[in-house]
This record gives structure tokens, sequence and C-alpha cells, in this order.
């Protein structure tokens, strides 16, 4: 039996753990947990007590405490084991003999990481021949280069930022676009609603601030099914270079666009929206790096997609979709398998849009076996390296 605490440093502890257990509460809260003050304070009770050197013990009797429902009981021991434990919510897939739990890093990671690392690919994918990163003429990053990012950031390849405050800066502009977008493209679908019929009520109602006179009739026709766009976004270790931007690209969707889902796939698929429609940027990586444990791994696109069309598919798709893939297509996947589950998605979506990073760097052809199989099923195959890149993208969603 261990020597009992000193009092300073029993209250010492007690701190940390208040602090920590406050923020499990938050974190559980923010999944959805139905959690009050009465159930921290026997939390706070358990932890005081023996059982905080009974992990095992302290999950069971935290999962009672905090699951009101069957969806909580589910989901509570992932949770748990990613807040207190360090663990990710399922093992990785070993691909290439390497050890995926040794490499795996949050969305967070990935983003601080990305201002100090090279240009090359992390090692958890083995490449073949051909496939590295190819050489550019440009310099080992400083602050002139930095600048001349910071002025020019729009057509500069994210792989390329290595400033930290132009990466900022890119992070700020991408999740920008993506709210402008939004607005643009629904200017469009208010013009597309006018049609032949008068709507008398909302005629009436727009007559009264100038005294009754009708100066503008408003008309009605057909109200058409908005567009609901659902992305797929690979943060495997080959994309480690673009996850960042990527990611705050996505939430600036999930933010404005009404009808939007995300999923985030490595060698799984997880379902990211709710993490990802947090307004706080920080609150919204914080959220999906706990419930997407394991970024930064490899890469089973083929699998991802068939999780998404057996379990996501039917709730999420309807004839205005366009589905959304922002992958470099390398996969150790069976291409027979990415195909075929390709071509079911395919037949439940309006598009499928394919945006590859890799289309901006110099002299790249989709010659891999999962971007050859994919492309017979996409109907938009586009760079994404860039902001110009995604900003491009918008006129193809406003012509759905």
């Amino acid at each position: 039996m261990s020597t009992p605490l000193p009092l300073e440093s029993r209250e010492e502890i007690g701190a940390v753990l208040r602090m920590r257990l406050a923020g499990f509460v938050r974190s559980l809260r923010d999944s959805g947990f139905k959690v009050g003050l009465a159930e921290t304070d026997d939390a706070m009770a358990l932890i005081r007590s023996s059982m905080l050197h009974r992990p095992a013990s302290l999950k069971v009797a935290f999962r009672t405490l905090f699951c009101g429902r069957h969806s909580d009981w589910q989901r509570f021991d992932e949770l748990f084991d990613a807040y207190w434990l360090g663990r990710g919510v399922k093992s990785g897939v070993k691909v290439s003999g390497t050890s995926t739990r040794r490499n795996m890093k949050t969305v967070r990671e990935l983003m601080d990481a990305q201002g100090t690392k090279q240009d090359t690919l992390a090692g958890d994918v083995e490449r073949k021949p051909g496939e590295e990163d190819e050489e550019t003429g440009d310099t080992p990053s400083g602050r002139r280069e930095g600048a001349s990012i910071a002025e020019n950031i729009g057509q500069v390849d994210f792989r390329n930022i290595q400033d930290p405050d132009a990466q900022k800066k890119a992070h700020e502009l991408a999740e920008r676009l993506a709210r402008s977008m939004r607005v643009r493209l629904t200017r469009r679908d208010r013009q597309k609603r006018k049609g032949p019929r008068l709507d008398l009520r909302r005629t009436i109602r727009h007559s009264i601030a100038h005294g009754g006179t009708p100066l503008e009739l408003i008309h009605k026709g057909p109200r058409e099914r908005q567009l609901r766009l659902v992305v797929l976004l690979d943060a495997s270790g080959s994309m480690n270079n673009y996850t960042g931007v990527f990611t705050r690209f996505v939430h600036g969707i999930l933010d404005n666009f009404r009808e939007a889902e995300a999923f985030l796939f490595h060698t799984r698929l997880v379902h990211v929206s709710s993490a990802l429609s947090e307004r706080d940027a920080g609150r919204a990586l914080d959220r999906m790096g706990l419930m997407a444990q394991g970024v930064g791994g490899g890469t089973r696109i083929g699998e991802a997609i068939a999780d998404f069309n057996r379990w996501h598919a039917a709730r999420v798709l309807h004839s205005r979709t366009c589905v959304m893939i922002l992958s470099d297509g390398y996969d150790t996947c069976a291409p027979e398998t990415l195909a075929a589950e390709m071509a079911r998605l395919r037949r439940r979506c309006r598009r499928i849009v394919w945006l590859n990073p890799m289309i901006g760097w110099e002299g790249y052809e989709p010659a891999t076996a999962g971007m050859q199989a994919a492309l017979p099923h996409v109907d938009l195959f586009a760079p994404a390296h860039n902001l110009e890149s995604l900003a491009a993208l918008e006129p193809y969603l406003a012509r759905l």
C-alpha cells in the first residue's frame, strides 16, 4: 500500500484533477451528453476515492454516472480512453510494417507541426517510385519568402507555406472563402425562386412599409431542393501538408451551409459534422481531434467509402447532393474495392467532385491504381493545392 501524501501535495493533486475533470465533462457535453453539476460532484467524489488507482473501475463508474441513453453508453468508452488514457479510439492498421500508433496525431498537432516539417510526406504509407515530392526551385523558408507568401498567398501551394503567420492567414482565408461561397450560392438560389405566380401574402406584408401600396410584386415558383454538400476529407499521412487548411475550409462549409455533412477518413471513417459545426474554430478542431484519433496514419479509401455507403449514405444523400472528396488518391485497399464502392456512391448522388492537391504539382498524372479506379465515376477532377483552386469550385457548384 502506498504511503499517504502530505496535505499540501493532496491539495495540489486535487486542483489538477478538478481541471482535468472539468475538461472531460465539457467534452462530454460537446458530444451531446446531458451532464450537470450533480454528476460532476459525484464524479469528483469518485476521483478522490481509491478508484483513481484503478482506471478500469473508474471507467465503469463514470459510464454508469454519465450515460443516460443507449447512444451515450456506446460512445463513452472511446471518449474516456482518448481523454484519460491518451489512447486512440480504435487501434490503427499497420501499413508497410510501421506502427500507426506511434505516428498517431490529432488535427491540432498536425496544424502546429506543419510549420516545422519539411515538404517530405509522412512515412506511414509506403510510397512507390516516382511518388515522392517533386523538387522545386524554392529556397528554404525564411522571412523574405514568408513575406512574399503572405502577399500572394492565394496562389501558393499549401505545402510550401512554412512561415507560421502565413499558415495562420491561409487557414483564416480558407474558412472565409467557404463562407463567401455560401453567401453567393444562396443569392443565386433566391433568384431562381422567382416564378410566374404572385405571392399575395408576401406582397401585402412587403407593402406595409410603403403605406399599403404594393410597389413591388413578389412572385413565387416551384421551390427547388437546396444543394447539399457531403465532404469526405482524407487525413492520412500523405495529406499532412494539406490537412490543416482543408479542415478550416470544411469548418467554414459546415458553419455556413444549412445542408452539409462532413466525414474524415484515414484507416477508418469518422462522422465529424457535430464537431465542425462549432462556431469557434479552435473548439471545433479540439473536438474533431478527440473523435478522430489516428490522424496521420495510413489510407484505406475503398473501405472508408464502403462504410459510408453502408451506414450513412441513405441518411445524408439525396438527388441534390454533391459529394466532395479531398484526397491525393493513395490507397492501400484493392483498386477493385474502391471502384465498386465509387460506382455505388455515384448512383446515389447528383455529382462527385474529387479535389486532389497533387494536380497542382508540375508533371503530375493520376497514375496510381486507386485514382485510376475512382476516375471513371468522378464528375469533376480538380486541383486543391491553393486558395485559388478552392475558389474555382464555386461556379461549378452554382450550376448544380
